[in-house]
């Protein structure tokens, strides 16, 4: 019999994935066959199977934690949100529909047989499952059909741990009021409690624990003390909570563009693990005075958040980043924006609009989304900034629904390999908007400043900087 416990939370990021992540390698080390599943996530930072499938990053972190390959069956739900209103839903890693939440809310009765399905068929593989909420399992608004939290442990009849943040405060009432809103049945499933992210001497929480233990019933399993630990997160929460705010100065300062519905941010944390780096998320258009470097990233919602630039000064301000030569990178959804014309009658049914105009592309949005992994050689005709790097053979992936087309005097970056030949990248054909993720220490070594030890100073710089092209087509 598959032995399965779920971890749960008073609220959303109180940890629980890392947890999740935690328990699945102790059961590794221990010498169970283990998998992690989460029926449904919500998350806008998304990665990409061996198969090609899309799944939460969450998902394939707590994998690999278990020595297992990715598998879309341990997340068969993702939501990405396309706006306030809206999500695009994908199953089992491939795009099925886009709802907006009320809709969603009425369909989710009709996910439950498959979700029951695939949970037993990866119970029927391993020996351990470490299943993960979403958010609260108080919220009442949504119980009758719940298929994340309670919902989901009824089907798995599994066991539940509840996980409370201390760091953010109000711990002991966030248990108290996460259990007194819980159905009796419902409540009996929580076997215990978890306190994370705290700081300090935990002799001062004892008589906390032993109140709430009293007024509840249910025992506190440990304290987990605070880890700075550098993973990847899921959604723009941290980014609002000012996870990623640096003000101290770094050799080189990178600025990404925080747009509203900003997509796969996690792919700059190699940048920003770099001692002398400084990445900064700015919606300020003055904060891209003093850049090294200015990223447009991905977006859930492209022409969205092309017009959130233009309203906002922004396109005004990277338009004067590039005529100061300040390197300008585009990825996905940004990497669109910097073209000539997008013309989505897809996603938003709005037609052709303008793009930035700085890349001499024009991009069509589709109906089938391409996800894959690739492997690619960084081309020849590369800016003076990233010359050092041509040849450099990288590693990423595709998630996109648009495809771009290079008019002629627009050098792609890279060329493509798949099933072992190379892609040819013409002016005169169809190109899908690049690889996602350059392999992070030999590209930052070779590429922003080739050789380690005569690395410019910042000084030098700032004078280099009228001599190098803006721009290169990713």
């Amino acid at each position: 019999m598959t032995l399965a416990v779920m971890l749960q939370g008073t609220a959303s990021d109180v940890g629980k994935s890392v947890l999740v992540a935690g328990l699945c390698r102790i059961f590794h080390q221990d010498g169970l066959r283990t998998a992690p599943f989460k029926s449904q996530n919500m998350a806008l930072n998304s990665g990409i199977t061996p198969d090609g499938k899309e799944m939460g990053r969450a998902q394939i972190f707590q994998a690999e934690a278990a020595g297992i390959a990715p598998d879309v069956r341990m997340n068969p739900i993702l939501l990405k949100p396309t706006s306030d209103r809206q999500a695009q839903v994908v199953l089992m890693g491939q795009v099925a529909t886009s709802m907006d939440a009320v809709s969603y809310h009425q369909y989710k009765p009709r996910l439950r047989e498959q979700i029951l399905a695939v949970y037993q068929s990866l119970a029927g593989e391993y020996e351990a499952l470490v299943l993960e909420g979403a958010g609260s399992p108080a919220e009442i608004n949504l119980r009758d059909r719940d298929i994340v939290n309670m919902g989901m442990a009824e089907m798995a009849q599994c066991p539940v741990i509840l996980v409370a943040d201390i760091d953010r405060g109000g711990v002991f009432a966030a248990i108290y009021g996460t259990l007194a809103l819980l159905q009796p049945q419902e409540r009996a499933r929580v076997k215990g409690v978890i306190i994370n992210k705290f700081r300090g001497d935990v002799a001062l929480l004892r008589s906390g624990i032993e109140q709430i233990e009293a007024l509840t019933g249910v025992p506190v399993l440990g304290v987990m003390p605070w880890l700075d630990v550098d993973l990847e997160d899921e959604d723009g929460v941290a980014l609002q909570a000012g996870k990623y705010h640096r003000t101290d100065r770094r050799d080189i300062d990178i600025a990404v563009v925080h747009l509203p519905h900003i997509a796969n941010f996690t792919d700059f944390n190699a940048l920003a693990a770099q001692p002398d780096v400084r990445v900064r998320y700015v919606r300020d258009p003055q904060a891209l005075a003093d850049a090294d470097l200015v990223i447009l990233p991905g977006s859930k919602n492209t022409l969205g958040d092309l017009c959130w630039l233009r309203e906002s000064g922004m396109a005004h301000a990277v338009e004067q980043a590039r005529q100061r030569k300040v390197p300008l990178l585009g990825i996905c959804g940004g990497y669109q924006m910097l073209g000539e014309t997008i013309i989505d009658e897809v996603e938003s049914g709005l037609g052709a609009q303008p793009g930035l105009g700085v890349l001499k592309t024009v991009t069509h949005f589709a109906q089938h989304k391409t996800t894959t992994q690739v492997q690619a050689t960084l081309g020849s005709a590369l800016p003076d900034w990233l010359a050092d790097a041509a040849g450099l053979r990288v590693s990423g992936y595709e998630i996109h629904m648009g495809e771009t087309r290079r008019e002629a005097g627009c050098p792609p970056l890279l060329q493509l390999h798949k099933a072992g030949q190379a892609v040819d990248d013409g002016g005169d054909k169809r190109r899908r908007p690049g690889v996602r993720h350059l392999s992070p220490w030999p590209v930052r070594q070779r590429c922003l400043y080739p050789g380690a030890a005569q690395r410019p100073a910042p000084a030098q710089r700032a004078g280099a900087a009228g001599q190098r092209p803006g721009v290169c087509p990713l």
